[in-house]
C-alpha cells in the first residue's frame, strides 16, 4: 500500500521500499496513512467518520479548529478525508 508521510521521514519511508504519495492522506480499507502538519487532523477525521459518523467528525473538528478559521479548518479536513470514506459515510 502506498503512504504519505512528512519530508523528513520521506526517505526513511522510500528506502524501506514504500510508494510515498504526494498528498496529505490516503487510505485503504482499515488503514491510513496521513502526512505533514496536519497528520492528526486528518486521522482524527477520519477515525470519527467512521466511527461515528460524517456529523461527529465535522462537529469535533469545529470543536478544535482555530477561532477564526473554523469552516477552513473543517473544509480542509473533510476535502482531504472524504474520498477515503466508504460511500455509505461519505
Amino acid at each position: 500500500m502506498p503512504a504519505c508521510t512528512d519530508l523528513v521521514t520521506k526517505p526513511w519511508v522510500v528506502a524501506a521500499g514504500v510508494d510515498v504519495l504526494e498528498q496529505p492522506f490516503y487510505a485503504r480499507g482499515n488503514l491510513a496513512t496521513p502526512g505533514g502538519c496536519l497528520a492528526s487532523t486528518y486521522l482524527a477525521t477520519w477515525t470519527i467518520a467512521r466511527l461515528h459518523g460524517l456529523d461527529a467528525a465535522k462537529d469535533a473538528m469545529h470543536y478544535v479548529a482555530p477561532v477564526g478559521e473554523k469552516e477552513d479548518y473543517v473544509a480542509r479536513a473533510l476535502r482531504n478525508v472524504v474520498p477515503y470514506l466508504e460511500p455509505a459515510l461519505a
